[in-house]
């Protein structure tokens, strides 16, 4: 992910933005908001193209793996005046994330939390939670994609969707891996918003996080699972028992880039 260096203030033909922190790579300006600020535009005129991503925070993992927040990119006119940028914070162990957004304009659903005995099935969410003993949770249009399933008998927990892919579903013990997230910018090697994995029990072989920070999901016998990645909208990794830790999803994070 891109990592803020100062205060930003940028120029591009008379048009000055502030807000977040900036960076300058590959002949672009990032303002980067880890946090929920301000974005204050000036000497837009009509209106100036900036590129956006917005995601938000992940759902935490309980069995089942937690879903990532869900994730928009594309383009955003900008014109003169002052917004909020929020950014949503990632879900515990038995919640979902929380959203977020560039004002009103661009807006994201946190991702869903994972399913367990204590509270039952998944949520839904930007991308949805993954299932201990059922059908994994939707996720929202555009945003995200649905958690595994776990259907009965089985002993291994579905892992949470991600922005690129659904989670798959779980066919014996062992908990399945947490959906893929996607490549922002194109081309950069940096992903955003995967899937927890899911948990298992029994001996089985948990799931993976998804490529975006996603949490790993645990055993009985094996390594603790993990949260979410701060600042990716991951999904938090499933635990194997419902007596076990659970995780949080990795808070979100809002981007806006333009030629330097």
């Amino acid at each position: 992910m891109i990592i803020a260096t100062k205060a930003a203030i940028a120029t591009s033909g008379g048009v000055v933005i502030t807000g977040g922190t900036e960076t300058t790579v590959g002949g672009y300006k990032y303002h980067t908001f880890t946090t929920t600020g301000t974005l204050s535009v000036s000497g837009a005129g009509a209106g100036f193209s900036v590129e956006y991503l917005v995601v938000a925070g992940g759902g935490g993992g309980a069995n089942g793996g937690g879903g990532a927040g869900g994730m928009k990119s594309g383009t955003l006119s900008l014109t003169d005046g002052s917004q909020t940028v929020t950014v949503g914070g990632g879900g515990s162990g038995y919640a979902n994330g929380t959203g977020s957004s560039i004002g009103s304009t661009v807006t994201t659903t946190g991702g869903g939390r994972g399913g367990d005995g204590n509270v039952g099935g998944p949520s839904t969410g930007g991308s949805g939670g993954g299932h201990y003993s059922g059908t994994g949770a939707a996720g929202t249009s555009g945003e995200g994609n649905k958690g595994g399933d776990a259907p009965g008998g089985t002993n291994g927990r579905g892992g949470g969707g991600g922005k690129s892919a659904a989670a798959a579903n779980v066919g014996g013990n062992n908990g399945t891996n947490g959906g893929a997230g996607a490549e922002w910018p194109a081309s950069s090697g940096t992903y955003y918003a995967g899937g927890g994995g899911g948990g298992s029990y029994s001996g089985g072989t948990a799931g993976v996080g998804g490529i975006g920070g996603g949490g790993n999901g645990s055993t009985g016998s094996g390594p603790v699972s993990t949260s979410g990645t701060a600042n990716t909208g991951g999904g938090g990794g499933g635990s194997y028992g419902i007596s076990s830790s659970k995780t949080n999803g990795g808070s979100g994070v809002v981007v806006i880039r333009y030629t330097a």
